[in-house]
């Protein structure tokens, strides 16, 4: 994704598409699972995935530099025990523990995207605690002396130190597709094992140094992004910081959230037929809004592809109530406060009324 600024739109786009503050509350706990059975969790994934696209980037690590700076107004806006809709790789997982979903869905274009969210739940899994989860992301043997109160600084040096290993990246590997393919039985598809390898091998040849970079069809040059341990240091701009592994806490809420099979990757466009539609009618049998939909800079795709309308009409067929959220990535300087970063609200609305005239009068 083009760095970008993150801003929180509220849900006065929901009203303003109409029918849509009918859905079930955000907080609607008895009927949203608390685990997917191993079958259910493929079944939701695969059933709602679109065919593969492309795109300009392997985008296995974020490249959104400022995606905390939002995080103080959206755990101000957002319930805990609601669903998260978000797309792309590790970012989801700051927003994911600063919202607390009881279910998560990862949408994405690319079939990339779900093997590097496989990966992560097999090592989430895998791990029992951070230092031993980023050494085997990256390929290298666990330090020795990280306990639960390290800092997330002093586990990535700690790591960085640590030579590549392909003893550790081979059994890693191994333990990967045992856990997905064998502990889970999930019936992956034939590109899926090359597809997780080739992701893992991109972390473990890098190491914690991983830059985003453009794919091998467009050179695969890195783009002068921050680092993953930069991006899991960072803050979000008034000195908290807010990142998935900067404390033991969050990362084994994580762990459990992935041990119960509830962050469901699916491959689809948002413009797409298939993907929001078929988790907007899952959610809704299942008594669940969406509280959290992070769109990164999506939104500039869809109206390069003219899939705005499409992407409004999705929208309109997925739960929302008074207190969903939308995260939308902008180019541009930060306003002074925290506070700015909903200040695009009146232009998603402006937009959002275009697209559904457009829709009534047939384009």
């Amino acid at each position: 994704m083009i760095p970008r600024r993150a801003v929180l739109v509220g849900v006065a786009l929901a009203f303003v598409l109409g029918g849509l503050g009918s859905g079930p509350a955000a907080g609607g706990l008895a009927d949203l699972p608390g685990r997917l059975a191993d079958q259910e969790f493929w079944r939701l994934s695969d059933e709602s995935s679109e065919a593969g696209g492309t795109f300009h980037s392997d985008n296995i690590v974020s490249n959104e530099a400022w995606y905390q700076h939002v995080v103080p107004d959206l755990v101000a806006r957002v319930k805990p025990g609601g669903v998260y809709l978000g797309v792309g790789p590790e970012q989801n997982f700051t927003y994911m523990v600063a919202t607390r979903p009881r279910l998560a869905f990862i949408v994405d274009i690319r079939r990339g995207n779900l093997h590097t969210h496989l990966l992560y739940k097999a090592l989430f899994e895998l791990s029992e605690h951070r230092a031993e989860f980023v050494s085997r992301l990256f390929g290298r043997e666990t330090p020795a002396g990280l306990g639960a109160g390290a800092t997330v600084e002093e586990i990535f040096e700690a790591v960085e130190r640590s030579p590549r290993s392909q003893a550790v990246f081979s059994r890693t590997l191994a333990a990967v597709g045992e856990r997905l393919g064998g502990h889970h039985t999930f019936a992956l598809h034939a590109e899926d094992g090359p597809g997780i390898e080739y992701v893992y091998a991109a972390f473990a040849d890098a190491g914690p140094g991983l830059t985003y970079t453009l794919n091998r069809q467009n050179g695969g040059r890195g783009i002068g992004s921050p680092s993953y341990a930069a991006l899991m240091a960072a803050d979000d701009g008034q000195g908290t910081q807010r990142g998935f592994l900067v404390t033991d806490e969050r990362f084994q809420w994580l762990k459990g959230l992935h041990e119960r099979n509830l962050v469901v990757p699916v491959v689809g466009n948002f413009g797409g037929p298939k993907a929001l539609r078929a988790i907007g009618r899952y959610l809704k049998g299942a008594g669940g809004a969406v509280s959290t939909f992070y769109l990164s800079n999506v939104e500039m795709y869809l109206r390069q592809d003219r899939l705005w309308e499409a992407f409004c009409g999705n929208v309109q067929a997925l739960p929302l109530d008074a207190s969903s959220t939308f995260i939308r990535s902008t180019r541009g300087g930060m306003r002074a406060g925290p506070g700015g970063f909903v200040s695009s609200l009146g232009l998603m609305m402006a937009e959002v009324r275009i697209c559904a005239a457009e829709a009534r009068s047939g384009g």
